[in-house]
């Protein structure tokens, strides 16, 4: 999930698993996989990282729960 905001200021969180891809127009357009557009004010440099620290922040509570397999 990704917070962003529109041209106009208003603000919404994205699922950013629906992400296609991100252009600059000069603004920055993201497509998502159903064909909607949004223009946003963040630049794509932003927006991967926080995709970034959503992911790892999902992905923590995971590996602390699995046990480290030794051979």
């Amino acid at each position: 999930m990704v917070n962003l905001t529109r041209l106009n200021h208003s603000h919404f969180i994205l699922n950013s698993d629906l992400i296609e891809h991100i252009q600059v127009t000069p603004d920055t357009l993201i497509t998502l996989t159903n064909g909607h557009n949004y223009l946003v004010l963040e630049r794509p440099e932003e927006i991967l990282g926080q995709i970034l620290s959503f992911r790892r922040a999902c992905a923590v509570p995971l590996c602390d729960a699995v046990e480290p397999v030794c051979g």
